[in-house]
């Protein structure tokens, strides 16, 4: 099964830049479709795999960190193609 997860990392702390840039080159490593936008970064693919994934770097990005927020949304299909038509 085909998902879309969108990510934004929000480390509570004034050096916030490595934090994020070192999460979003974590997630460059994988075989996943990555779109980084200025806001989040989005990821596609299979639901199992990708929740693995996703569930060892959020986890190794909050043992590095004292206070950080990841928000999370997840939808059920690949929505990397979407094109808005209005």
């Amino acid at each position: 099964m085909d998902i879309s997860v969108e990510l934004t990392l929000t480390p509570l702390k004034d050096d916030y830049e490595p934090i994020i840039k070192d999460f979003i080159k974590s997630l460059r490593k994988s075989e996943f479709k990555i779109i980084e936008t200025p806001l989040s970064t989005q990821v596609y693919g299979d639901f199992k795999e990708l929740m693995s994934f996703l569930n060892d770097n959020i986890y190794n990005t909050f043992l590095n960190s004292e206070s950080i927020i990841m928000n999370i949304k997840i939808v059920k299909s690949d929505r990397s193609n979407y094109v808005p038509n209005f």
